[in-house]
């Protein structure tokens, strides 16, 4: 097998926003450090997302020393900054739901929540998944109790740049990484070998790759633009469907490992599926 390592990182700090791309992140149990641990809810504590408010991906985060901050790609209002006190500190605490889970979380405060009302052009309320909130993994997949943060269903996703590569060399117009939000990718090996994993070491840090990702429409949206195209799924849908779900990627559970990574690990495959 030829040599894989980590290639890319990617953090996603507010769920559903523009994704960060960075050189180190640490591994917690709930996923990398920062990553959807904010969320926007409606009215009623449900989770917004992409695939009903494309717009949502023209709201770019960034990391700052002592909180985020977020601006508008096409420039439409002043940035908005959010310390992480203001953000994670003894706010208004309400039931919020992610899919068929309803957690608590703590809202921000209202001018920033107005903020985000205003840039998305429908109500929205930003919250914070304090650390004592524990929002199970499936337990048909599970090992150990394990928890996830605001993310969809699982701490982490890993996909290879060769699947990537294959399904562009398949496309009139190449589509890139960032409309499938992985966390981690990595380079090395053929496309999708990442199928066939079972448990695996980056650096120093173990996983285990417990099932595909299926895809919804959020991979069809252009992450600079928020205009939506039947592709990549419509080309996936000819060589990657499963039961009627279309994979591209594996979700990730870490084996009780806190610590690390860096672009440029070496990823080392112990087991196959």
């Amino acid at each position: 097998m030829a040599d894989l390592y980590l290639s890319d990182i990617y953090i996603y700090p507010i769920k559903s926003l523009g994704g960060i791309r960075v050189q180190t992140a640490e591994v917690e149990a709930r996923g990398l450090r920062y990553d959807r641990r904010w969320m926007l809810v409606d009215g009623k504590g449900l989770f917004l997302t992409q695939r009903q408010h494309a717009q949502m991906a023209l709201l770019q985060v960034s990391l700052q020393p002592e909180g985020l901050e977020v601006h508008h790609k096409q420039g439409k209002l002043k940035p908005l900054y959010i310390p992480f006190a203001e953000s994670e500190g003894s706010g208004h605490e309400l039931q919020v739901t992610v899919w068929d889970d309803t957690v608590p979380a703590l809202e921000a405060s209202p001018g920033i929540s107005a903020w985000f009302t205003d840039a998305l052009g429908m109500p929205a309320r930003l919250v914070h998944m304090p650390p004592q909130t524990r929002r199970l993994v499936d337990t048909a997949y599970a090992a150990n109790g394990e928890v996830v943060s605001f993310a969809d269903g699982y701490p982490f996703l890993l996909i290879g740049q060769a699947a990537l590569d294959d399904l562009n060399s398949r496309l009139a117009q190449p589509v890139l990484m960032n409309q499938f939000r992985p966390s981690l990718v990595f380079r090395g090996g053929a496309p999708f070998a990442e199928d066939g994993w079972g448990e695996f070491t980056i650096g120093n840090q173990s996983f285990r790759a417990v099932k595909p990702c299926a895809r919804c429409v959020v991979t069809t949206i252009n992450q600079a633009t928020a205009e939506k195209s039947p592709e990549p799924l419509r080309t996936l849908a000819a060589y990657r469907q499963q039961r009627n779900k279309i994979m591209f990627g594996q979700n990730l559970l870490p084996n009780g490992t806190t610590g690390t990574l860096q672009v440029g690990d070496k990823l080392i495959v112990l087991s196959q599926k």
